[in-house]
């Protein structure tokens, strides 16, 4: 059983939260990102941004995969530095994804003509790959979703030193964080025929 000093559950309990707030927000911001575009600048595009939006999943994914290989090791401060690596670069993600897409149309799977509708024709072309692509999709979404403030959580915990707490919230939602970094350039790669 962790010895929390009181501070530390005080700082605990405003980081907590901090998180609700935080998840609020961002849960907030991506429900209304496809429903409200923001002009862009005539001449501005963000086109290069999906790239780069799947190369920060994929280097917090190895973040999160160095971040096992030394808490199994026993080196807490080389595991703690891969991830706040991981946070830093989910934090630049999502900020950097909000944006695109408060700013960008919608590209669709199968929108080959890229006119923001299926045809029956797209729709045929695309087959099962769609069924497959949505999956991925979907569960990326829904478990980044669910994830978000027990990641939160997770991190708070181990910062004011409840550890016991920190390992057994962990160890289910490390497995999230880590399939959601993992699926997001999956899904980047099977969209990105698709973008104009």
């Amino acid at each position: 059983m962790d010895h929390i000093p009181s501070k530390n559950l005080e700082l605990a309990k405003k980081l907590n939260v901090a998180a609700w707030i935080v998840t609020a927000v961002v849960l907030t911001l991506v429900g209304m990102m496809r429903r409200v575009k923001i002009e862009l600048p005539e001449g501005m595009d963000m086109s290069f941004l999906p790239p780069f939006h799947a190369t920060l999943n994929a280097w917090a994914a190895v973040a999160l995969l160095v971040a096992l290989y030394f808490i199994k090791r026993k080196n807490v401060i080389a595991h703690q530095r891969a991830i706040y690596m991981a946070v830093g670069l989910s934090v630049l993600f999502l900020l950097s994804y909000v944006a695109y897409h408060f700013t960008t149309p919608e590209t669709l799977f199968g929108d080959l003509n890229h006119d923001g509708v299926l045809s029956a024709e797209e729709l045929a072309e695309a087959g099962s790959s769609r069924v497959i692509y949505l999956i991925i999709l979907l569960s990326h979404i829904f478990l980044a979703a669910i994830s978000l403030p027990f990641i939160l959580f997770t991190f708070i915990r181990a910062y004011t030193g409840q550890i016991e707490k920190h390992r057994k919230m962990a160890r289910w939602v490390y497995p999230m964080w880590l399939y959601v970094t993992i699926t997001g350039p999956i899904a980047y790669l099977m969209l990105m025929p698709y973008y104009a």
